[in-house]
């Protein structure tokens, strides 16, 4: 390896400790931004239960690695001695961060186009995080609930406007990519992700969704990998992982049947009760049902 690409990995590894101090879980990434460590899994006969996101112990589950611990950060920068830069978790704690990525895309001005929600919804921008992308965009990191989950979308809000969420991940400043590096913006690298405004994140949140009708004759395996997808929560994950399988479970007209083992899961993990109950409330009323 050159030794330009030694040093880009000592600094995307410094980078990332440094994002990790203030509560951002971060991994590797090449410079395509893409993951650095390859799924363990690759080679694998098609499972027949839900995809791994991380339960195996091993390294290559994506955002699913990303971790604050310096100690575990360092070990998947050891692993993947080829990454020159990081990329940031959206939707965990302390911040449920959300990224509102402005493209550069021919033919869209997608930093206009979100001027002009914020004037039709009556919202404004709060001072917050920018970074500078390559390409000219930006990425704007705002704060969301703990509660509520906020998923990945591409052009929905608007041409141009990508929203990176729960299971996401932006690339962090300071990463170098094939196409340049990222930089914050001047003035911006000390400010804490700004609260998303009430009137975005509604427009950031999918539209309830009804029953699909008559259950799939597999419900009782879905409703045991949603389960299990909530049992191998890490900390920091649990509320999170408890909402997400609870709206797909309401969503799948099963959430009062999988309530019960839901929240003994939720409790196994070490979350504690009341929260669980109020996580489960809360996916609930955001897919059009009562608990």
């Amino acid at each position: 390896m050159a030794t330009t690409d030694r040093q880009a990995t000592t600094l995307a590894l410094a980078h990332a400790l440094s994002a990790a101090e203030r509560g951002l879980a971060v991994i590797p990434l090449s410079r395509t931004k893409l993951p650095a460590l390859r799924s363990p899994h690759r080679d694998d006969p098609a499972p027949a239960r839900p995809p791994c996101h991380g339960a195996c112990g091993r390294f290559g589950h994506g955002v699913y690695d990303a971790s604050t611990d310096p100690v575990r950060i360092r070990e998947l920068f050891a692993a993947a001695p080829r990454a020159t830069g990081y990329g940031i978790a959206c939707g965990l704690p302390p911040y449920h961060l959300i990224g509102i990525d402005l493209d550069t895309k021919t033919g869209t001005d997608s930093a206009a186009a979100l001027r002009a929600l914020a004037r039709r919804h009556r919202f404004t921008l709060p001072a917050t995080v920018v970074v500078l992308t390559p390409s000219g965009g930006r990425h704007l990191w705002l704060s969301g609930p703990p509660d509520v989950v906020v998923p990945n979308s591409a052009g929905r809000l608007a041409p141009g406007i990508d929203i990176r969420g729960a299971g996401g991940y932006l690339v962090g400043p300071g990463s170098r990519t094939d196409h340049g590096t990222y930089a914050t913006a001047p003035g911006t690298a000390h400010l804490p992700p700004a609260p998303c405004p009430p009137p975005l994140l509604r427009l950031l949140l999918p539209p309830p969704r009804t029953p699909r009708g008559p259950l799939p004759p597999d419900t009782e395996r879905h409703g045991h990998g949603l389960i299990q997808f909530v049992l191998g929560a890490r900390e920091g994950q649990r509320n999170t992982r408890l909402f997400w399988a609870a709206c797909r479970a309401y969503e799948n007209g099963i959430g009062p049947a999988l309530h019960a083992a839901l929240l003994d899961a939720a409790r196994t993990t070490g979350l504690p009760e009341h929260e669980a109950r109020a996580t489960l409330t809360s996916a609930a009323h955001l897919t059009g049902h009562h608990p």
